[in-house]
């Protein structure tokens, strides 16, 4: 698979996220069976910021934390938009990441 096919794949799992959750460049990549490439996930997010149709800034580490805040235009874009969807955020991590975890390898297959 090239790259552009991969990451039309990331931008069409992105588009499925729901308003208020959020995933992890790692389930992406579990859902695309290829689970060592959470960080290609992060590259292709990253690619994306010229597309606003893409909502890069609902995926975040396993952790919950804003990895990728730095590649959003101000210091503090990211979090503005998911606060803008009432996801709280607190030190640059989600607050009840847990709850709000939105797992393709689950919401996807039930469809």
């Amino acid at each position: 698979m090239t790259n552009e096919g991969f990451f039309s794949q990331v931008y069409g799992i992105t588009k499925q996220i729901p308003f208020g959750r959020v995933t992890s460049y790692g389930a992406i990549a579990r859902y695309l069976g290829t689970p060592r490439s959470a960080r290609m996930v992060g590259w292709a997010l990253n690619a994306s910021h010229l597309d606003d149709s893409i909502p890069a800034h609902r995926v975040v580490n396993r952790k919950g934390l804003l990895s990728g805040k730095h590649h959003f235009k101000g210091s503090n874009l990211m979090q503005q938009l998911l606060e803008n969807e009432n996801v709280r955020v607190e030190n640059n991590v989600i607050v009840n990441f847990d709850k709000l975890f939105w797992d393709p390898n689950i919401e996807l297959k039930m469809q």
